[in-house]
């Protein structure tokens, strides 16, 4: 377990230093008593043999993580894995998706090989490679434009390169807040911006997961 804390906590600090907003609502919860059970967190890739899931999930094969279920996820081109540490049952769960190269557009293509080929191969053969973030240098809002128009997904990729993309807060651990609605209602009122497009609670009991998200700062 004292390696996959120690991963994570690698990748924690990377993602407060890009988002500091975050640590603010982390500090939230443990400022009114609560202890923060993080869910899951998620990874963004190519399926590129460079820099696909293979290669993500490496990192967290290495510490005990075991592959569990595959996910397909047709509108949006995508293709997902999701592993667990099977001995700590309240160790995050990791996501890691892999954009379909050959689903997309001919530019989108180019550009996603030129970006992967722009990678020194020290970075891609380093351990720490998902946290290496865009080794390709400043982004073109151009480019950035381009592939939004076509993956939020992508654009995203472009932008930030190869660290996590979102961590979570798991409501069924908090001891104060029975439900999403409440939860959201506390950060409303602290000044964080929820993420409204498709409602503020996204998913139904029924379907066995309700979850919301912060607006990116």
């Amino acid at each position: 377990m004292e390696a996959a804390q120690n991963l994570f906590d690698q990748i924690w600090n990377d993602y407060i230093q890009q988002n500091p907003e975050v640590k603010k609502i982390f500090d939230l919860f443990i400022d009114i008593g609560e202890q923060v059970a993080n869910d899951h967190i998620a990874f963004r890739t190519f399926n590129d043999p460079k820099v696909n899931i293979d290669v993500l999930s490496s990192a967290f094969l290495k510490v005990g993580y075991k592959y569990k279920g595959e996910y397909h996820f047709k509108e949006k081109h995508l293709y997902a894995r999701h592993f667990e540490l099977e001995q700590f049952k309240d160790a995050p769960r990791v996501f890691i998706s892999e954009l379909k190269l050959e689903e997309m557009s001919y530019e989108l293509q180019v550009i996603a090989k030129d970006l992967i080929n722009r990678i020194p191969a020290s970075i891609l053969q380093s351990p720490d490679f998902l946290l290496s973030g865009n080794s390709w240098g400043k982004p073109s809002y151009k480019i950035y434009e381009l592939l939004r128009n076509e993956s939020e997904y992508a654009a995203w990729l472009y932008v930030f390169g190869f660290r996590a993309n979102h961590f979570t807060v798991s409501i069924n651990a908090l001891k104060q807040f029975d439900n999403i609605e409440k939860v959201n209602q506390l950060l409303k009122e602290s000044g964080f911006a929820l993420n409204s497009a498709g409602g503020e609670i996204k998913g139904t009991p029924a379907e066995l997961l309700e979850q919301s998200s912060t607006k990116a700062s």
